[in-house]
């Protein structure tokens, strides 16, 4: 048994956990008010995988929620306190190899008042869809698969 490959990042509301497993089978997903219980089987070799995580801070259990894709386990862990910035996602400081921060989706929100629709906001609707992959909604900085490549756009002219 060994830990899963996750990714993290904070938002103002709750904090995103991505457990990148594919073809995962026998996800249990456990919230506890300071901790969070991650198991699955999966990946080519079908290996078990277990990850504890003691949390930086509090969460809602019963407000957090996980979503189980082909490629990952999308987990939204609700805050207990929204609005205070987690300078990291466990108790403790020690760095954790199988843990790192999700530069793609990072934000600096504490200086930006004015988000649309909070990332929590949209993993709920993702939640109450519970469709295919076809009905996740865009996540800050995933690539539309349909879109041209940017390389094949002519760069703007340096001033």
């Amino acid at each position: 048994m060994q830990p899963a490959t996750a990714k993290w990042y904070d938002r103002r509301e709750a904090v995103f956990i991505e457990f990148c497993i594919e073809d995962s089978k026998d996800v249990q997903v456990k919230f506890d008010k300071t901790k969070l219980d991650f198991s699955c089987v999966g990946g080519t070799d079908n290996m078990k995988h277990h990850n504890e995580v003691e949390l930086f801070e509090s969460i809602d259990p019963n407000e957090s929620k996980h979503k189980r894709t082909d490629r990952s386990v999308f987990c939204c862990l609700k805050k207990a306190e929204p609005g205070k910035s987690w300078p990291r996602l466990t108790k403790d400081k020690a760095k954790l190899n199988w843990l790192s921060v999700d530069f793609n989706n990072w934000k600096d929100w504490e200086d930006d008042s004015d988000e649309d629709l909070s990332s929590f906001d949209r993993f709920s609707e993702m939640m109450n869809n519970m469709g295919g992959e076809d009905d996740l909604p865009d996540v800050d900085g995933a690539d539309d698969e349909e879109s041209a490549d940017s390389d094949d756009e002519k760069m703007p002219d340096l001033e």
